[in-house]
């Protein structure tokens, strides 16, 4: 066993609250774990996990240290997979998930790229606005974009998007343009629709994300008929940005409240928790995250 491995063991013991979880977690029996730690606390001469009859856990030193070589370990595998991703033949299916107009408009020029770049690759694209459970549905990757709560998925950061307000300039000649959100309480809006209840817009004043709720004859959860509403003159929309880029270069629709702005939409990759991404699949996300990046989202 190589000091890499004593280590990665440490860390298991650690994090799974002992050596028989770790063993399990590991797939190792339980004295080559054993085995693991006190090579490595000999190595450093110093005691890391107390064991006695019924439990492991670490000391205080064995603490310390694994908050300063859990990074590196992390930063070792990721280094490790990038080696394997450049000497890798890609063959096989990659399974992705995505948001329905996003897996349209940004993740499948994507895959048409890649497997331009990677012809024994086979892609299998299932969007839907349903979050999916990686693990029930086999797939080897999702793109989700919101904040996420904490999980136990692995996570990588690939982009992220503006949320903006825009109306027609037809609408502005006719009711004027609000210039605070709660200007908004006096305007048509088109009401986004989530799961049958109305979706408040998210604003960011006096240093604060607030929520404000709007009202409006017209609800629907999507953005396609939200720019249709808009363009009629019927009311102010709220949409990705990105999504209503084409109307706003045509003139077609200007953006307002532009300085209450909320926070970016972070676009993620999420990974099943269970295993390290195949390397075909890190490539993917490489390529999209690379394209996301020269885009104006």
């Amino acid at each position: 066993m190589d000091r890499l491995d004593d280590l990665a063991t440490f860390v298991a013991v650690v994090e799974k609250g002992g050596q028989t979880a770790a063993a399990r977690h590991l797939g190792r029996s339980l004295q080559s774990v054993n085995r693991s730690l006190m090579a490595l606390e000999q190595c450093i001469g110093i005691e890391l996990v107390r064991r006695t009859t019924r439990q492991s856990s670490p000391t205080e030193a064995g603490l310390a240290f694994y908050r300063r070589i859990k990074p590196a370990l992390v930063e070792i595998a990721d280094a490790r997979q990038e080696a394997a991703n450049r000497r890798a033949d890609f063959s096989g299916v990659i399974r992705i998930g995505a948001p329905v107009q996003f897996a349209a408009a940004q993740v499948a020029p994507a895959i048409c790229d890649f497997m331009e770049r990677h012809p024994r690759v086979e892609v299998e694209l299932r969007p839907s606005d349903r979050e999916a459970d990686l693990v029930d549905d086999e797939l080897d990757v999702a793109i989700r974009i919101r904040e996420l709560a904490d999980s136990t998925l692995k996570v990588r950061r690939l982009g992220e998007l503006r949320v903006v307000v825009f109306g027609a300039p037809a609408y502005f000649a006719r009711n004027g343009r609000p210039g605070h959100p709660l200007d908004l309480a006096r305007h048509e809006c088109i009401v986004r629709v989530v799961d049958r209840y109305p979706e408040p817009w998210p604003f960011h004043v006096g240093g604060r994300r607030k929520l404000m709720q709007v009202n409006g004859r017209f609800r629907t959860d999507s953005v396609a008929a939200t720019a249709t509403a808009v363009l009629s003159g019927l009311g102010l929309g709220l949409a990705p940005l990105w999504q209503i880029r084409g109307l706003l270069d045509q003139g077609l629709v200007e953006l307002i409240l532009e300085e209450f702005e909320a926070p970016r939409l972070p676009i993620n990759a999420v990974f099943p928790p269970t295993r390290m991404p195949i390397a075909k699949t890190r490539a993917f996300i490489d390529l999209l995250a690379e394209r996301l990046q020269n885009q104006r989202l």
